[in-house]
C-alpha cells in the first residue's frame, strides 16, 4: 500500500527513527503523567502507607522514590539520557505493580475487567523495546 509521506519520511531508516522516537516520547508522557498526577493528587502519602501495609519497610521514602522517578526520568528519556537504565528501573516498577495489584484484578483494564495487568504489560513490552534500542554492545561506539 503507498501512502503518500512527509519528505522527512523517505526511507524506512528514517521511518523506523521516527517510529523509535515517536514511542520513547510516548512513554516519556505517559509515565510523567502517572507521576505528576500521584503527586498533585496528594497520594504520595497514602501509596507509602499502603507498601507499609504490604509488608514494605520505609513506605513512604519508596513512594517518594517511584514519584520522584516518574518526574524526572522521562525529562531524561526526552534528552535520550540514560534511556536503557531509565527503562529498566521502569520496568522493575510496573512489574511490581501487575505482582501486587493488577494480577489480582485480572487481564483487562476496562470493559471485561477493571485495573487489569494489560496496560502495564503493554507498558513494560515498550519499555524493553525502546531499551534495546539505547543499549551499546561491546566494541560499539
Amino acid at each position: 500500500m503507498q501512502l503518500p509521506l512527509p519528505a522527512f519520511l523517505a526511507t524506512p531508516a528514517a521511518r523506523g527513527a521516527f517510529g523509535w522516537l515517536l514511542l520513547r516520547l510516548t512513554l516519556a508522557g505517559l509515565i510523567a503523567a502517572h507521576g505528576w498526577a500521584r503527586l498533585i493528587a496528594g497520594g504520595v502519602v497514602p501509596f507509602g502507607g499502603w507498601l507499609e501495609s504490604q509488608g514494605f519497610p520505609f513506605g513512604f521514602a519508596i513512594a517518594a522514590s517511584i514519584t520522584g522517578i516518574e518526574i524526572v526520568g522521562p525529562l531524561l528519556l526526552v534528552a535520550r539520557r540514560f534511556v536503557a537504565p531509565l527503562c529498566l528501573v521502569y520496568m522493575a516498577i510496573y512489574a511490581m505493580g501487575i505482582v501486587l495489584v493488577h494480577a489480582k484484578a485480572g487481564w483487562f483494564v476496562v470493559g471485561l475487567g477493571r485495573n487489569g495487568s494489560e496496560y502495564s504489560v503493554l507498558l513494560i513490552v515498550g519499555l524493553l523495546c525502546v531499551a534495546l534500542q539505547h543499549v551499546r554492545s561491546r566494541g560499539e561506539a
